[in-house]
């Protein structure tokens, strides 16, 4: 079963993601980490199924984080 929007968000934000204001147009929204250079960008309402590939950004740039901190405290 598809996670919601809302449990992407939630996911994002407790690995430290910060949510820019004041940008992204309707849905859309914009998710930043310190380490990482690009933004996360999800779009849809909270209670909406999350696409696959909404999924797959947000586990890849979890794992990236979870690489990147672990090769700074080495």
């Amino acid at each position: 079963m598809p996670k919601k929007v809302r449990e992407l968000k939630q996911m994002l934000q407790k690995a430290g993601f910060t949510l820019l204001t004041k940008r992204g147009k309707g849905s859309h929204s914009y998710w930043i980490h310190p380490v990482l250079s690009n933004p996360i960008v999800l779009s849809g309402k909270d209670s909406k199924d999350a696409k696959p590939y909404q999924e797959k950004d947000v586990i890849a740039a979890l794992e990236e984080v979870k690489r990147l901190e672990q090769e700074g405290s080495l």
